[in-house]
């Protein structure tokens, strides 16, 4: 099935989103509105050591958590940003490292029925010290778990990019557990 989109209006922009009103004809003729929340889309790494994933804790007051534990991880500062760009100055900003090995895991729509974000998760590893001056708004706790961990480590997560990223590397990076 098929659609075009034939209008849109925005109706809010904002420092990280914007919200739209999108008009769709599908292909059978009916017309269609979506409201859509606009995001420039996003990164997260999967880091590790050898013997430890890095992650952070950092409050999420948009879902209550003072604490929430993710990934590294951070939005493009537009839609044209260069992607392993954006992972390489995240890792360094929130965890203090720099990676000389980088391979892409996968990238998905975060919530594809009300957004247009898209997220890309990298494993980063052979971790080297790396400088780089983080927000200053940002309260970023980095947190080492061990890889022997990484089945409590998915059962506990609550962060679609870490669960995704935690639950790829399972599955094809090399993570035993």
């Amino acid at each position: 099935m098929g659609f075009e989109r034939i209008g849109v209006d925005q109706v809010w922009k904002g420092r990280i989103a914007e919200v739209r009103v999108e008009r769709w004809r599908m292909e059978d003729g009916e017309e269609v509105e979506r409201e859509v929340v606009g995001h420039p889309g996003a990164v997260g790494v999967l880091a590790h050591d050898g013997e430890f994933i890095y992650m952070v804790a950092q409050p999420r007051e948009p879902v209550g958590d003072p604490r929430l534990l993710e990934l590294p991880a951070g939005k493009l500062d537009d839609d044209s940003e260069d992607v392993l760009a954006t992972a390489k100055r995240e890792l360094a900003e929130e965890i203090g490292k720099g990676a000389r090995t980088w391979q892409h895991l996968t990238t998905f729509w975060s919530s594809p029925g009300f957004s247009d974000e898209e997220i890309h998760v990298y494993l980063a590893t052979d971790l080297y010290d790396e400088h780089a001056e983080a927000d200053e708004n940002e309260r970023i706790e980095i947190v080492k778990v061990p890889i022997s961990q990484l089945d409590e480590l998915i059962r506990d997560s609550r962060d679609a990019k870490s669960l995704a990223g935690l639950l790829w590397f399972k599955a094809f990076g090399g993570g035993a557990a």
